[in-house]
């Protein structure tokens, strides 16, 4: 288990290096759109593009060769430098600490509600097969699979922000974290996430447990005098922990990686996703790496844990110390 745990936190450190020489190739390539502008509003009032263009290269180190660049950058990300960013004036460290609370104080409750619900209703809903509850279970999650979040954040702001008033429709960043005022403008960000992070885990948890719920050492166990609890928890949710792990990490690191742009942006939150998302349009290459690199080492972590879970819910997974 120790050196299986050593190659994957090796293997970690070479797929943050590809993914962050990636990412850095493709944003080198693009055609930038602040350039063009800025030459085209020279242009505009008679001055000299090719000038405004060149000194624009100059003051953003464009100019540079790209092997140059692309060491400059490495080596600064290697030492948490990890260099100025334009379009927001400040440090990149600086401003992802700034957005990562914002990012932070939506994700936590709604990974916990995901993770409550999710699983107590697939679990239910399989021990209670073919009832009414299945069947209004199975519709909420195929409303979640099939409901666009984007769209369903825009709905819920119109309704409940617009037309009721029961909630902001401008994030107000500067209410205090542990206030009424701030508890108000994430319940519509949370409903939204958690309505399709909970369709995936109730029903592949559900499918999962259906599996056990009539087998023969359950039915034995119920024969012994077992109690319902001690038989959903023991000789039906433990041999189903396993796979259910897998969903449960790709499902959350969705939430943090995927799913923070689109509600960040519709919502108005100043977290990662928004960040990201407003670096990448400004093309801003330093900001875009920093916060790739933050979407990377949850990922690849969140993938370690993953398969050290196998072991703790499994004891017949051993990876050894080959």
């Amino acid at each position: 288990m120790r050196w299986y745990v050593v190659r994957r936190l090796l293997w970690t450190v070479v797929a943050t290096f590809i993914i962050l020489s990636v990412t850095w190739g493709l944003l080198a390539v693009t055609p930038n759109q602040q350039a063009a502008e800025l030459q085209f509003q020279v242009a505009q009032s008679g001055g000299n593009a090719e000038a405004a263009a060149e000194a624009f290269e100059r003051a953003r180190g464009l100019d540079r060769p790209l092997w140059e660049r692309y060491t400059t950058y490495m080596t600064n990300m290697l030492t948490l430098n990890w260099g100025w960013s334009d379009s927001r004036s400040q440090p990149v460290v600086e401003a992802i600490w700034a957005a990562l609370p914002y990012t932070a104080i939506y994700s936590v409750p709604t990974t916990i509600l995901s993770i409550l619900l999710g699983l107590s209703i697939g679990l239910y809903s399989a021990t209670h097969q073919y009832t009414k509850t299945d069947y209004a279970a199975t519709f909420f999650a195929f409303f979640g699979f099939a409901i666009p979040n984007f769209w369903f954040a825009i709905i819920l702001l119109l309704v409940f922000g617009v037309q009721l008033g029961w909630f902001p429709v401008v994030f107000d960043p500067d209410a205090p974290f542990l206030s009424l005022a701030m508890a108000k403008q994430l319940v519509l960000p949370v409903v939204v996430l958690t309505t399709g992070t909970i369709a995936g885990l109730m029903r592949y948890s559900r499918a999962r447990t259906l599996e056990f719920v009539q087998a023969d050492f359950v039915k034995t166990a119920r024969a012994k005098g077992a109690s319902e609890w001690r038989v959903l928890t023991r000789h039906i949710l433990r041999p189903a922990s396993p796979p259910l792990v897998t969903i449960l990490i790709s499902d959350l690191l969705g939430i943090f990686i995927a799913a923070s742009y689109l509600v960040e942006v519709v919502f108005g939150i100043p977290g990662l996703g928004q960040l990201s998302f407003r670096a990448i349009i400004a093309q801003d290459t330093a900001l875009v790496l920093g916060t790739v690199l933050i979407g990377v080492f949850i990922a690849i972590v969140g993938n370690l844990f993953q398969d050290l879970a196998y072991t703790v819910l499994d004891p017949r997974i051993d990876y050894g110390d080959r």
